[in-house]
């Protein structure tokens, strides 16, 4: 999988919908609706999200976060960043420093095959 960026909502901008991408995805501006990805999300400072998301891996290096959130590998939450959601993922990293409201369930392993099944 690339590590090059595929899609940035930056900072300034604003976005109401559903985001969907494939590899990687950056998001520091306002995002509200729903993303849905095979990759990874990264949230960085200035990210300001109100969204149900379904992805890979979900990296919250700074920023705000609310609503439900299922990863199908890893959810990161770094010391810098609110989350406000449920989260759901085989793998929940919460750093020392962070600000977590919500439920955290950890899952088995989703296949995408399953999650793709099931996107409609």
């Amino acid at each position: 999988m690339s590590t090059e960026i595929r899609a940035l909502v930056g900072r300034g901008t604003r976005f109401e919908g559903r985001l969907v991408f494939e590899q990687r995805a950056r998001i520091e501006g306002v995002l509200k609706g729903e993303i849905w990805g095979e990759g990874i999300l990264v949230l960085g400072e200035g990210a300001e999200v109100d969204a149900s998301i379904e992805v890979g891996t979900l990296v919250v290096r700074a920023g705000t976060l609310r609503g439900e959130v299922q990863a199908r590998e890893l959810i990161e939450v770094h010391a810098d960043a609110k989350v406000y959601a449920n989260i759901t993922a085989p793998t929940i990293d919460l750093a020392k420093g962070c600000v977590f409201e919500g439920r955290c369930t950890m899952s088995a392993p989703r296949s995408r095959e399953a999650a793709s099944n099931t996107e409609g």
